[in-house]
């Protein structure tokens, strides 16, 4: 894919100084550069940097902490208080935070609980949530979510990313079609001028009735006027294709006219899209990019729903805290001198816990019946698009033996009217159902690209790098 970009950037680099040379832009060439130029996708891939950034932000509830707190009150030559508190902070997963503290107070009005030795107090302990928040609190659930969150971003980024590459891959094959088309109408065209040239020498060498150069003329103008139709939806088709040509540095691109698509790209669509082996009989659906995120989102609502019933737990909260007045000296701290809580409370009834609850139930039994839907829906889609696929390749075969017997029968009226054995008119009706055979045929292979795009849509398969 890279060389492909490669290739490419050097048609738009050349095309200046080379525009009576045609270059070929194949549809692994063109979805390459759309997939590493175009802002929609890098605008999709904001969706990941933005879920890595909830992520840090989530464990930064983890982050340790130190705090300072400092109080004064001095009047009329009087320290009525100096209080220093500094801690120092290290909360675990679990619902347990290791704390180290330092406390020095003084002051002629200083409260009695709050009085400390000359050199200050110092402290080491721990404190735990034993019931609600001991095995799953706030700050767990923020962080096994943005995990979550973060996996299943990746798996909607591939699925915005398949849907540009899908609406680019159309436009392509638009681009093709008019392509196609409008030589079709060149051709036919040229013909039109011959035989208009050839009847109007033979009807002054009065081989032909003057009716017959009206007829000739009446045919040129007509095919002059389809084909001036076809080039201009071959332009607009053009420029809609370059809505999606951009270089690095977010300039759009527009696309020159010695560029033509690939013709031969039945040939090798399977594998730019990436499904010449795909088989729906072998398709694991909760391999699928949209049953992933919905299950992502499903574990993301399950943990929402433990940390609800967790709520339904009476909150104690224990804190205790080893006391000395020598810092040097570990052996210093004893289970003699100490400061302890304690914190318990309940509400009485729970109707709040047990609200919160209930929603976080309907809301996972939703998501999980989303779930159901969306597999069974990917499956049949992808089911009906094979047997569409399977009815174009038979239609086609159909369409491609259509026209050439109208060759065949166009080329042996052509050969008996320089013969004098038919009509003008009759060349023209093998000549234009010939014509509508070839639009249909055109017409169908665009369609049959399509499908081939939707499948790549549906199944959200890898692009080929």
């Amino acid at each position: 894919m890279k060389a492909s970009i490669t290739v490419f950037l050097f048609f738009f680099t050349t095309c200046i100084l080379s525009q009576n040379v045609t270059s070929v832009m194949t549809l692994s060439e063109y979805l390459g550069y759309v997939k590493n130029y175009h802002p929609i996708v890098k605008q999709a891939n904001l969706i990941i940097n933005e879920s890595e950034a909830k992520l840090l932000k989530s464990r930064g509830a983890f982050d340790p902490k130190i705090e300072v707190d400092f109080d004064k009150k001095q009047f009329k030559d009087k320290n009525y208080y100096t209080e220093l508190n500094s801690t120092f902070k290290i909360p675990t997963y679990y619902g347990l935070e290791l704390k180290a503290n330092f406390e020095n107070n003084s002051g002629q009005f200083l409260s009695n609980d709050l009085n400390t030795p000359n050199d200050g107090l110092y402290s080491a302990g721990i404190s735990a949530s034993l019931l609600n928040g001991l095995l799953i609190n706030k700050r767990m659930a923020s962080l096994k979510q943005a995990k979550l969150f973060l996996n299943q971003a990746k798996e909607d980024q591939q699925i915005l990313v398949n849907e540009i590459l899908y609406n680019a891959a159309t436009t392509y094959f638009n681009w093709l079609k008019t392509y196609n088309e409008k030589k079709v109408y060149e051709s036919f065209l040229i013909n039109a001028d011959t035989r208009f040239k050839a009847t109007k020498r033979a009807f002054f060498e009065g081989q032909k009735p003057a009716i017959d150069t009206t007829e000739a003329k009446i045919t040129l103008n007509t095919r002059k006027l389809n084909f001036e139709k076809a080039r201009i939806k071959l332009i607009k088709s053009s420029l809609e294709l370059s809505n999606f040509l951009w270089l690095n540095n977010n300039t759009p691109v527009e696309l020159q006219e010695n560029i033509i698509p690939d013709t031969n790209t039945i040939n090798n669509v399977d594998v730019t899209f990436n499904i010449a082996l795909f088989n729906d009989e072998n398709f694991d659906i909760n391999n699928h990019p949209k049953i992933r995120s919905l299950n992502f989102k499903i574990n993301g609502l399950n943990i929402d729903r433990k940390l609800k019933l967790n709520n339904l737990l009476p909150k104690l909260d224990v804190e205790y805290n080893f006391l000395t007045e020598n810092r040097n000296q570990i052996n210093s701290f004893n289970n003699q001198d100490y400061k302890a809580r304690i914190n318990f409370k309940v509400p009485i009834f729970l109707r709040k816990e047990r609200g919160d609850l209930k929603l976080a139930n309907i809301k996972l039994q939703d998501q999980k019946l989303e779930n159901e839907i969306a597999k069974i829906t990917i499956k049949n889609k992808v089911n009906a698009i094979q047997q569409e696929l399977n009815s174009f390749r038979y239609q086609n075969n159909l369409t491609s033996s259509i026209v050439k017997d109208y060759h065949t029968l166009l080329n042996a009226e052509d050969r008996k009217f320089f013969l004098g054995e038919s009509s003008l008119f009759l060349v023209n009706y093998r000549e234009v159902k010939l014509i509508e055979a070839k639009l249909k045929a055109i017409d169908l292979e665009n369609s049959f690209f399509k499908t081939k795009a939707n499948l790549f849509k549906v199944a959200v398969i890898n692009l080929t790098d």
